[in-house]
């Protein structure tokens, strides 16, 4: 298991970094969609590339964030019903979507996606918008973002196998957040109480 988890933190790791990475195309985002609008408005120049280029990082924020945020425990979950459950079962409950639904789904779209990639890059197929980018690095992005959640939906099997196993603690991979009532509470400007663990 020490090998196993040795893995898991190496993967944590490495969306740690992508995914802290990715946020920045955002910024850059907004600042080609200013700099469009002033040039477009301004000067009367415009170009397709920019506006691709804009849904290029939007596809990276996506794609890139995606395994990032599994890795910080921020997907939707529905607290209301889990929240009310023991930490074992919301593990096993974790356990069941990971086999049954993210990797094989993961693994699917992975699948299907890398020929799609492949004839775009063997082909160096490019926009059919007039002055647009070259496609391929796009449809890299959604192998590459796939890839990276199937790693990181490993990761998190390692952990909670490592958590039934008494070898891993339940705040290591779930964030402790506010129960719904106390975040009502906080709303109406009340302390909140302290979460519960089980």
């Amino acid at each position: 298991m020490s090998l196993l988890m040795r893995i898991s933190r190496l993967i944590d790791a490495v969306n740690d970094a992508i995914g802290k990475s990715a946020k920045w195309l955002v910024l850059l985002a907004v600042l080609v969609c200013a700099g469009n609008a002033i040039i477009r408005y301004t000067f009367s120049i415009s170009s397709n590339a920019w506006l691709e280029l804009q849904w290029y990082m939007f596809a990276g924020v996506f794609l890139l964030g995606a395994p990032y945020t599994l890795r910080k425990d921020e997907h939707v979950r529905i607290d209301v019903v889990a929240g009310r459950f023991s930490e074992r079962t919301q593990v096993w409950i974790d356990i069941v979507g990971l086999l049954l639904f993210l990797l094989p789904i993961s693994l699917i779209i992975l699948w299907l996606s890398w020929p799609y990639f492949m004839l775009s890059f063997v082909g160096n197929e490019m926009s059919s918008n007039a002055g647009g980018l070259i496609r391929w690095p796009a449809k890299f992005l959604i192998v590459a973002g796939f890839f990276l959640l199937i790693l990181q939906g490993v990761s998190e099997l390692i952990k909670r196998v490592a958590y039934l196993q008494g070898l891993l603690p339940f705040e290591a991979f779930r964030k402790h957040g506010h129960s719904p009532a106390q975040n009502a509470a906080l709303a109406d400007g009340d302390r909140p109480g302290p979460s519960p663990t089980a």
